[in-house]
């Protein structure tokens, strides 16, 4: 179920970090180099397109074909060009020189080859999907049966620098699509095709940094600067990632400067802002909080229930109290920082109405019974959802509202995905790229990887919008086809909007500058004090 993890964990810098591994660093390169500390999730998969949750040390050991410059706009990494006349024929010319960290030149063949294996649906990657916009993909991943083809047809080398992609319709966003968070588009060697398991054991990347002896789950992963790497310099010599399964372990470890870079959840900022002074970061973020809804139960699908229960949360009093003030009130379905953000147009829905939305819940027939709100214990979840259970409860009047915690995130998935909620439950999406279509398509389109956060919601008319925005000839263009799009929906009000994301770390006095790229921290541009030992 990679979309339910995706929609829980992806793009997401408040991590679900107890301390799982610790040693005594080898006597090696990373160590001479004194690696800069790094606490990261448990890693489950360093394969760029099949991990769920393991992007800053996946975005470290690999570099996208575009990226994302200090102004927000489009630049290009191990791309030379992204070009197309229609928007949806697109021509990739690599820059040369580029080398994976074996040695080997990194080729046109090597995308190819990769992006048709990670879309083969027998193989099972869980971001596949992110290439599923390019001709051929549906044979490759029928609804039924066995594929019709194992390659995609919108894919061809015209040379070892260069290739064409194909795309099903015409997609002014495709180069923003080539930056670093879609990990499902980074090139492997021919070599890890051939046998991935045994590849994945000690992993060669094209990126900043390589691993000096493989890597385990639960044990430190030291990596170093990759010498031959010919994207921009790194400030970085060494790095070493340290797993973790909670933040607050993590912290301490922090405080006691065991570690240099800790990802926190919002509950943890005003903590931190005493404990670490300058050396908290609150970076703007692509990822949104929203509550979904079981859609096909009678006592929400109503849109005016849903719309009620919007109007009886107060966003501004939640983000003071649980959060320090660190987040964003949501006005629209993406976040604040998203390009062309048309903030406001969820209108008086999003705005904390006590009265109103009592009288529109009465309009609606009222509500009967209980309510459970559904999370994930032991995330730091626990203040954010009973304030918003005791919210509902006091401004609706419905006599039972409470916040229902899943044992772990495994039960909440499978609570979620197997419908057995009986009430709103906690979504994320967290964009994997810096445009408003990655989060209206993946929640809002029935083929979208985080749409069981939406409770499965899907409008035909939705679906013809996106692809309208999607072939503007400008991206300026677009962002008022988005607009469309975010209106339609509201219509329909399928989720409650929350908050938007800012991305939330501290770091040891080691660390001067933090930069953060699609929900992970982008070591490459890392700047490390000159008082660093």
């Amino acid at each position: 179920m990679h979309s339910t993890a995706r929609l829980a964990t992806a793009a997401s810098a408040v991590l679900a970090l107890t301390l799982v591994g610790c040693s005594a660093s080898s006597p090696d390169e990373a160590t001479t180099a004194d690696p800069i500390r790094f606490a990261i999730e448990e890693p489950d998969s360093l394969v760029p397109g099949n991990h769920f949750s393991t992007y800053d040390l996946v975005q470290a050991l690999f570099a996208s074909l575009t990226t994302i410059d200090g102004n927000g706009d489009l630049d290009y990494l191990a791309a030379e060009s992204v070009e197309s006349d229609d928007a949806q024929l697109w021509t990739i010319t690599l820059r040369d020189g580029w080398t994976f960290h074996d040695g080997q030149p990194v080729t046109a063949q090597d995308y190819v080859d990769t992006w048709n294996y990670a879309a083969y649906g027998p193989n099972g990657w869980v971001n596949g999907p992110q290439l599923a916009k390019v001709a051929g993909y549906a044979d490759l991943n029928p609804a039924e049966g066995e594929p019709a083809a194992t390659e995609l047809s919108g894919l061809s080398v015209v040379d070892d620098l260069t290739f064409t992609v194909e795309l099903v319709a015409p997609d002014r966003q495709f180069p923003l699509q080539l930056t670093a968070g879609q990990t499902g588009l980074y090139p492997l060697p021919s070599e890890a095709l051939e046998d991935v398991a045994a590849w994945e054991e000690n992993p060669v990347g094209n990126g900043p940094f390589r691993l000096v002896d493989g890597w385990a789950p639960t044990s430190p992963i030291e990596a170093v600067a990759y010498e031959d790497y010919a994207g921009p310099d790194t400030s970085i010599e060494a790095v070493t990632f340290v797993p973790y399964l909670d933040t607050a372990t993590a912290y301490t470890d922090a405080l006691a400067g065991e570690v240099d870079i800790v990802g926190i959840g919002g509950s943890q900022v005003a903590q931190a802002r005493n404990d670490f002074g300058e050396h908290v970061y609150e970076l703007d973020a692509p990822g949104v909080d929203f509550l979904g809804f079981p859609l096909d139960d009678p006592r929400f699908a109503d849109p005016r229930v849903r719309q009620a229960i919007s109007m009886a949360i107060d966003r501004e009093a939640i983000n003071d109290a649980v959060f320090g003030g660190s987040q964003i009130p949501a006005t629209s379905l993406t976040s604040a920082s998203m390009p062309g953000d048309p903030a406001g147009i969820c209108g008086q829905y999003c705005e904390f109405d006590p009265e109103a939305a009592k009288a529109l819940l009465a309009d609606a027939g009222g509500f009967e019974g209980g309510m459970e709100i559904h999370f994930i214990a032991n995330w730091g979840q626990e203040d954010l959802f009973e304030a918003i259970a005791n919210q509902i409860r006091q401004n609706l009047g419905i006599e039972s509202v409470v916040a229902s915690p899943a044992s772990d995130f495994a039960a909440f998935t499978e609570r979620v995905g197997s419908g057995e909620v009986n009430g709103p439950f906690r979504a994320r999406w967290g964009a994997l790229y810096p445009s408003q279509q990655n989060t209206l398509t993946a929640v809002y389109t029935a083929t979208g990887e985080g749409n069981f956060g939406a409770g499965g919601y899907s409008n035909p008319e939705v679906d013809e919008l996106l692809r309208a925005a999607d072939a503007a000839e400008t991206l300026e263009e677009s962002y008022d086809g988005y607009a469309q799009v975010q209106e339609r929906i509201l219509a329909d009000f399928p989720t409650v909007p929350l908050f938007g994301n800012r991305y939330l770390y501290v770091t040891s006095e080691r660390i001067s500058e933090l930069y953060t790229v699609s929900g992970g921290v982008d070591l490459s541009k890392v700047v490390v004090a000159d008082t660093a030992s």
